[in-house]
């Protein structure tokens, strides 16, 4: 018959804690044989209680704890020279299926100065494990299929934009066709920021790549003659969340369209600069042109579409609008101080 290896006296409290725990634990003699096991761990393993005090580590059960290199780590432990914590095992047993154990050990000073005990504390990982694998799986699945449908959208909104410029085509009103031409202006514009959110990652947008992108797509729509006119972006390395870029491309959109239809007439000939800089929550996006610029003394123009659009933009991001003469030409500025507010809309230089 085994005998149970002798006890120090002192060891008893600890090896009534260790019987009646709720979890996998064993007591360990310094040349690893089983002091005392837990009821946890003798149910976690399917291990006879009765029969496992006494043995040495690599006999319980059927073998399975015969690990070499774990048994090498607790000699270690037991000498001073490691600490076991947190060491991840791969744990096989006959007919059954891998699990993936975390293990922890570390002496215990039980009064006798001659024998070193180990405890050493077994957590089963292997469904926690398994659970984030499948998170990770659902996360990226997810991100995969939201971009799929981004890249769908924008190519549907392509598709409604041709139709939008064929129907401009046929129509006899001059008033029809400008209005279905500025329809198909938004709808590209609208198509370019699904189609960047597509391929962009990381949860961040760089601006000045974005803008560019953007002011391409608007130049290819709207500028007949790239000689005359001409869409110029000068921001800095800020790069934002993409619900922001969203907001900020429709409003560099619709400033540019703006521009681009009034600050041009009789063919003259311009610029148009999109320009952002951000310090910290502060940030200005400004759309200056150098066209003809507002006549002394006239009034603001009566608000329309794109108008309402930019106003209800710039007030979802706590933002101020300023409309001001560039001489030549016309500045609208959109800032965001770092005092208005807890909205504060995140960049990174």
């Amino acid at each position: 018959m085994q005998k149970t290896p002798i006890v120090h006296f002192e060891a008893a409290s600890t090896l009534a804690v260790v019987v009646s725990s709720n979890e996998p634990l064993l007591f360990l003699s310094d040349d690893l044989k089983v002091i005392a096991a837990s009821a946890s761990f003798c149910r976690a393993f399917d291990i006879d209680p009765k029969t496992v005090c006494g043995q040495s580590l690599s006999e319980i059960g059927n073998g399975e704890w015969a690990m070499p290199k774990l048994a090498s780590l607790l000699r270690a432990t037991a000498s001073g020279s490691a600490n076991i914590e947190a060491y991840e095992i791969d744990f096989q047993r006959p007919n059954q299926k891998m699990r993936h154990l975390v293990v922890n050990a570390r002496t215990l000073d039980d009064g006798d100065i001659d024998h070193i005990r180990l405890l050493l504390a077994i957590t089963d990982v292997t469904d926690a494990r398994a659970e984030a694998r499948l998170k990770d799986d659902l996360v990226r699945d997810n991100a995969i299929l939201l971009q799929e449908v981004q890249h769908r959208v924008a190519n549907s909104l392509q598709i409604i934009a041709s139709v939008l410029m064929q129907s401009a085509r046929r129509v006899q009103s001059e008033e029809a066709r400008g209005h279905l031409h500025n329809a198909h202006h938004r709808v590209m514009s609208i198509a370019t920021l699904q189609r960047q959110l597509s391929t962009s990652s990381g949860g961040k947008v760089e601006l000045r790549t974005y803008f560019t992108q953007l002011c391409q797509s608007l130049g290819a729509s709207m500028i007949a003659d790239p000689d005359r006119l001409s869409i110029e972006v000068t921001a800095d390395d800020s790069a934002v969340d993409a619900d922001v870029s969203v907001r900020l491309g429709l409003i560099v959109t619709e400033l540019a369209i703006n521009a681009l239809k009034h600050a041009f007439p009789d063919e003259r000939t311009g610029t148009i600069i999109i320009d952002y800089r951000s310090s910290g929550d502060d940030w200005t996006l400004s759309v200056a042109d150098n066209g003809i610029g507002m006549p002394a003394g006239s009034k603001a123009p009566k608000a329309g579409l794109g108008t309402g659009i930019v106003e209800a933009l710039v007030k979802s991001l706590n933002g101020e609008i300023q409309l001001s003469n560039a001489g030549p030409g016309t500045a609208v500025t959109i800032s965001h101080p770092e005092s208005a507010g807890s909205r504060d809309i995140s960049t990174a230089a």
